[in-house]
């Protein structure tokens, strides 16, 4: 859309999806943030009560939704959220999946048609808690907000600024036509440097 380099609005990190072979998940976003590293401080009918509010916010909205979860312990994050319950009542709510930099489980008993797209794979609940709820998030570098339409895979996320979807179409078809140039040229028969630099020239001239 941008027609240029110098898009960053992406995950900065490697992560893992439980459902490598699934298709990509693309949906607005419902944000949250937990924790689960150390016991939360605040009373137990708070923690309750926001948990309930949690799930309330995961149910409304907008569809197609993804949830997507930033887990405040980071690199030490070790409560894994995702598991057999969480994501079935997940997808119960009609989200199309779940993006976080936190912990996953429970891998061969995940529902089929909700990707989990995590930070890591781990096998402890720790004292996993909500801590917010519609907020701003920051996934591996990517920032953002409840409601932002949110590209995952297996690759990582994207999030896609507004009025850009108005364009997205056509710049990917755009993409796809012109990375043919090379690829089927790359893939002909007879195929030598000659042609290869004759098939980039007019790659270069395509996208610009």
């Amino acid at each position: 859309v941008e027609g240029k380099r110098g898009f960053d609005r992406f995950t900065h990190s490697t992560m893992m999806s439980s459902a490598p072979t699934a298709g990509a998940i693309v949906g607005y976003a419902r944000t949250a943030k937990i924790a689960a590293l150390h016991p939360p401080t605040e009373p137990p009918e708070v923690i309750k009560a926001r948990r309930m509010e949690y799930y309330r916010h995961m149910a409304s909205g907008p569809r197609p939704a993804i949830a997507v979860v930033e887990d405040l312990d980071g690199a030490d994050a070790i409560g894994a959220y995702w598991g057999e319950i969480n994501t079935t009542v997940h997808k119960g709510f009609g989200l199309a999946g779940a993006l976080t930099n936190g912990v996953m489980r429970d891998l061969g008993d995940l529902p089929d048609g909700f990707p989990v797209i995590a930070g890591a794979i781990g096998p402890s609940h720790g004292f996993v808690h909500v801590r917010e709820i519609g907020t701003e998030v920051t996934i591996f570098g990517m920032t953002v907000a409840d409601g932002d339409l949110v590209h995952a895979d297996r690759h990582g996320a994207l999030a896609i600024p507004k009025g850009y979807e108005i364009q997205l179409e056509q710049a990917i078809h755009k993409l796809l036509e012109t990375e043919k140039i090379v690829l089927n040229a790359a893939r002909a028969d007879g195929f030598d440097f000659a042609k290869f630099e004759a098939a980039w020239s007019a790659f270069e001239k395509a996208r610009t």
